[in-house]
């Protein structure tokens, strides 16, 4: 878990893209606010795996995002149950649901669709959110930090020097 951090503060700190960062944001929120329990979390998942983003910040910002769920449960099962009880959408939730394996999904649970759609409404403004947060980071609190004399004594410590090189190494 500290590689995680320390990648994700170097991801932070380097010449990475803002956006890889940014999306890693949006994504692990997506994610984090969805309910664990049924197969469209996995999918959604796995497929962010294999988009190029940072890792690191995508699995904090789903922690973070599970984190927050809690408080906004209700928020999500009110937009899921209006966007179940659409009329004009009733047939197509009938053959999804007859779809094998689409059950497993759990999209006819008002808390998983409004999740999932709060992700999705949400996603650019978490994006622009975290880039203005990586510029933030990258042009005011790293100096802040670097001249903290916290900072400076930890780094006069060798024992966090040598947990730093060790972690560091791949």
């Amino acid at each position: 878990m500290l590689k995680k951090f320390l990648g994700l503060f170097k991801a932070l700190n380097a010449n990475t893209n803002p956006g890889e960062i940014a999306h890693a944001f949006s994504c692990g929120l997506l994610l984090g606010f969805m309910p664990k329990d049924n197969l469209l979390w996995y999918l959604i998942f796995v497929f962010i795996l294999f988009i190029r983003i940072n890792k690191p910040m995508y699995l904090i910002m789903t922690l973070l995002g599970s984190a927050l769920a809690v408080a906004f449960d209700p928020l999500f099962d009110t937009i899921g149950y209006q966007i179940l009880t659409v009329d004009a959408l009733k047939s197509t939730y009938i053959m999804l649901l007859d779809i094998p394996f689409v059950a497993f999904t759990k999209f006819n649970n008002s808390v998983v669709m409004g999740s999932l759609i709060s992700g999705i409404v949400l996603y650019v403004p978490m994006y622009f959110l975290g880039r203005f947060f990586v510029w933030a980071w990258r042009k005011y609190l790293t100096p802040i930090m670097a001249n903290s004399k916290i900072v400076k004594a930890l780094n006069s410590l060798p024992v966090i020097a040598k947990i730093v090189s060790l972690v560091g190494e791949d």
